[in-house]
C-alpha cells in the first residue's frame, strides 16, 4: 500500500481511537432502558440496507439509529452505538476487512455531527428542528462518504472527487431520509414516549420490504410485457422480411417507409399507440400481396383491368390477414386504407379527406415517395427532389396536404436518418442492379372499379395455385407435343384455375378464326 495511504489510515485511527477513548470514557446514560432496546434494534437491523430501485446505492440501516443518537443520546452512547453497529455490519455483509477503520471514520463523523446539532451556535440561530436534522444529516452525509472516499483514493492513486461521486453519487437522498426517520422516532420520544418512536424502524421496514417486493413483481411483469412486445416486433420483421424478400426490386423499400412515416408521425403529433400501429402497417402493408399472382405483382409495365382489379383486392386481404393477429393498437385500418386518395378516388372503400386514418394518409404519401425514388426494371429513379415535386403536385388530390408539407420539408433530412438506420442502405434517387421487376403501385389500362374477394385464405391459396399452373403450362409447351396434345394439356390446366363446362380454343387461319380444340359437358 502507499505511504500517503498508509499515513492516511494510521491519521484515521488515532483522530478516531481519540475520540472513543476520551469522550466515551465518562459514560452516563439519562435513559437505559430505552438506550439499550434501540442499540439492540440497531444491531438487529445490521444487515439491512435501505435503497431506490433502480439505483444501486444504499444506506446501512444501523446508520438510521445513528443518527438518532446524535439527536437523543449523549455522545458516548451514539459512538458505541455507532461502532458496535459498524462491526456488526461488517461481519454480516463478510467484509471485516477494513471494519476497525471504518468504526473509527464513522466515530469521528459522529463526533463532529453531534458537536454542530447540539452546538450553542445552532441553538441560538432559532432555525427550525426539521432545518437542523436535514443540515446535520447533510453534514453526516459529507464527512461519512468524503473520507471513505479518501481512503480509496489514496489506496488508488486517484482524485478524492473521482471516488466519491462514483461510489456515493446521488447517495443524499438515502441519508436525508434516514434523517426523517430518525427525526420522526426523536419527535414520537419527547411527544408521546420511547415505546412508540422504537415502533418506526420495524414498521417503515416492513412497509418498505413490502414495497420493494410490490415492485420486483411489477418489474418482473414489465419485463415479460416488454419481452413479449420484443417478440412481437421480431416476428413482424420477420414476415416483413419474408414479404420484402418474394419482391427484391426494392432493397429496403419496408425499412426505409418505416423510418419515413414514423418521422412524420411524431411531427404531425400521433399519440403513442397511433406511432406502434404506423410502426408495424409500414412493414406490412404489402402482405396482402400474397394473394396477388407473382406475374402481376412483378409485371414490368402498366396492368389490364383484370390484373388491376387482382391487385386491388391486396389491401383488403392484408387487413383480413392482420385482423386475426389482434394487434393492440389500430394496425388494420391503415393496411386496408393506405390507397385511399385524399379526393376520394382511392380503392378499397372509396375515402376522401380526413375519413382516411391518418396512418394509411402518411404510408400512401411515403409509399410513393419510395416507389418513385427506387430504380425499377423498367425505369431508373428519380432524383429525390423530383420525387418530391411529383409527390407535391398532388398534394391535396392524392395525398393529405399537411403530410406532403412535412416529406417537402424534411426528406432530405429522413433520408440521411434512413440511410444511418440500415446496415446496407440504398439511398433514394440512386441507381442499382435489379433482380426482379416491380409492379407499379397505380396504371390500370381503363377505369378502376371496386372489386370483392373472397376469404383470404381462398385469394392466397388460389393466388399460388395460378403461379403454379402457369408455370406447369410454359414447361409444357416447351415439350415437343402435337398441336391436338398441346391443347388438350392447356384445357386441363386452365380448368384448375378457370372453372368451366365448355371450353373453345380457336386457332387463326385464312383470315377466320376456327375451333381447333373443343372439350365439355356438350360435346
Amino acid at each position: 500500500m502507499p505511504t500517503v495511504a498508509n499515513l492516511y489510515r494510521a491519521f484515521v485511527t488515532v483522530l478516531g481511537g481519540a475520540a472513543l477513548i476520551f469522550l466515551a470514557f465518562p459514560w452516563a446514560s439519562h435513559n437505559p432502558l430505552s438506550y439499550a432496546c434501540y442499540l439492540a434494534l440497531s444491531l438487529v437491523f445490521c444487515g439491512a440496507r435501505l435503497s431506490f430501485p433502480p439505483s444501486t446505492r444504499a444506506l446501512p440501516l444501523f446508520k438510521v439509529f445513528v443518527l438518532l443518537g446524535v439527536l437523543e443520546y449523549s455522545l458516548p452512547e451514539t459512538l458505541l452505538l455507532g461502532c458496535l453497529g459498524t462491526l456488526a455490519h461488517a461481519v454480516t455483509q463478510g467484509k471485516t476487512r477494513g471494519a476497525i477503520l471504518n468504526a473509527f471514520n464513522l466515530a469521528i463523523t459522529i463526533t463532529i455531527c453531534h458537536a454542530a446539532f447540539h452546538s450553542r451556535a445552532l441553538q441560538e440561530s432559532h432555525i427550525e428542528y426539521t432545518l437542523g436534522v436535514f443540515l446535520t444529516a447533510a453534514l453526516f452525509f459529507a464527512i461519512d462518504t468524503f473520507a471513505v472516499a479518501a481512503v480509496l483514493s489514496v489506496t488508488d492513486l486517484e482524485s478524492p472527487l473521482v471516488n466519491w461521486r462514483e461510489t456515493y453519487g446521488g447517495a443524499l437522498p438515502l441519508y436525508l431520509t434516514g434523517s426523517v426517520l430518525a427525526g420522526l422516532m426523536n419527535l414520537l420520544t419527547l411527544k408521546v414516549g420511547w415505546q412508540t418512536g422504537l415502533l418506526v424502524v420495524p414498521v417503515f421496514y416492513l412497509a418498505y420490504r413490502l414495497g420493494l417486493e410490490y415492485l420486483s413483481r411489477a418489474q418482473g411483469s414489465r419485463g415479460q410485457s416488454d419481452a413479449m412486445a420484443a417478440l412481437h416486433l421480431r416476428t413482424i420483421e420477420a414476415l416483413a422480411t419474408a414479404i420484402e424478400a418474394k419482391d427484391r426490386a426494392a432493397p429496403n423499400h419496408l425499412r426505409r417507409v418505416q423510418v419515413y412515416a414514423l418521422a412524420v408521425g411524431k411531427e404531425l403529433g400521433l399519440s403513442v399507440l397511433e406511432l406502434e400501429a404506423l410502426r408495424s402497417a409500414a412493414l406490412l402493408h404489402d402482405i396482402g400481396k400474397l394473394a396477388v399472382p407473382d406475374h402481376i405483382v412483378s409485371k414490368p409495365g402498366k396492368l389490364t383491368r383484370e390484373e388491376f382489379e387482382k391487385m386491388k383486392i391486396h389491401p383488403i386481404v392484408g387487413a383480413e390477414i392482420l385482423e386475426r393477429v389482434g394487434f393492440p393498437y389500430p394496425v388494420t385500418p391503415i393496411i386496408r386504407h393506405h390507397h385511399e386518395k385524399w379526393n376520394g378516388a382511392g380503392y378499397p372503400d372509396g375515402l376522401k379527406g380526413e375519413d382516411i386514418p391518418i396512418g394509411a394518409r402518411i404510408l400512401a404519401a411515403v409509399d410513393c415517395l419510395d416507389a418513385l425514388a427506387s430504380d425499377r426494371q423498367y425505369r431508373r429513379a428519380d432524383a429525390l427532389e423530383d420525387a418530391m415535386r411529383k409527390v407535391a403536385a398532388d398534394s391535396g388530390t392524392s395525398f393529405d396536404p399537411r403530410v406532403v408539407e412535412v416529406l417537402k420539408r424534411r426528406c432530405q433530412e429522413l433520408e440521411e436518418l434512413a440511410t444511418e438506420q440500415m446496415e446496407e442502405g440504398t439511398r433514394l434517387g440512386t441507381h442499382v442492379q435489379l433482380e426482379r421487376p416491380q409492379a407499379l403501385s397505380s396504371g390500370l389500362e381503363g377505369t378502376q372499379s371496386a372489386s370483392s374477394p373472397a376469404t383470404w385464405l381462398t385469394s392466397i391459396a388460389s393466388a399460388s395455385q395460378e403461379a403454379q399452373t402457369l408455370f406447369e403450362i410454359a414447361q409444357d409447351l416447351g415439350n415437343s407435343l402435337s398441336l391436338n396434345e398441346t391443347l388438350s394439356t392447356l384445357a386441363q390446366r386452365l380448368k384448375r384455375i378457370i372453372p368451366y363446362d365448355t371450353i373453345v380454343i380457336f386457332v387463326p387461319g385464312q383470315d377466320v378464326l376456327g375451333p381447333q380444340y373443343v372439350s365439355g359437358d356438350q360435346f
